[in-house]
C-alpha cells in the first residue's frame, strides 16, 4: 500500500525500493537543503535518516499498526555539497512487538557519508 509522505515531498526525498525490512531512498542537495557553510544542513540528512527508517518498518506493520520515532543517533562523516545525490540505505536490524531497531547508511559519490541508528515505536492507536 502506498502512502502520501508531505515532508518527504516538500524535502525531496525519492523512495525507490521498500520491502518489509529495508528501504533504499535518495536526494539531490539543492540550495534550500544548505546549512549557512553552504553544505548539507545535519537535518536533512537526519530526516533522510528517519524516512527510509520508516519506510524499512512501516511493511511489517500489521493492519491498524503505526510507528513512531523514539530516538535516532546519527554520526556525520564528511560534508555533502550542492547537486550531490544522497542515497540511504536502511536495514531492520531487530523487531519486537513494541519496539525496532533499525540502521541507515547514508551514501554520496561513493563515500559514506553519516550512519544512523534508531529505535521506533510499534502500536496500534485506541488501543
Amino acid at each position: 500500500m502506498k502512502h502520501t509522505h508531505p515532508f518527504a515531498d516538500l524535502l525531496g526525498f525519492a523512495v525507490h525500493a521498500q520491502r518489509a525490512g529495508a528501504s533504499e531512498s535518495t536526494l539531490t542537495i539543492a540550495a534550500q537543503h544548505l546549512n549557512p557553510h553552504g553544505v548539507a544542513h545535519g537535518a536533512v540528512l537526519y530526516a533522510l535518516a528517519d524516512t527510509g527508517m520508516g519506510a524499512a518498518l512501516y511493511p511489517t506493520l500489521d493492519t491498524g499498526q503505526l510507528c513512531a520515532t523514539i530516538q535516532i543517533t546519527m554520526h556525520y562523516f564528511k560534508p555533502v555539497a550542492t547537486g550531490t545525490e544522497v542515497t540511504c540505505s536502511t536495514e531492520l536490524v531487530n523487531r519486537g512487538r513494541r519496539v525496532a531497531h533499525l540502521e541507515s547508511r547514508l551514501h554520496a559519490g561513493g563515500a559514506l557519508v553519516a550512519t544512523a541508528s534508531g529505535s521506533y515505536a510499534i502500536f496500534t492507536p485506541g488501543a
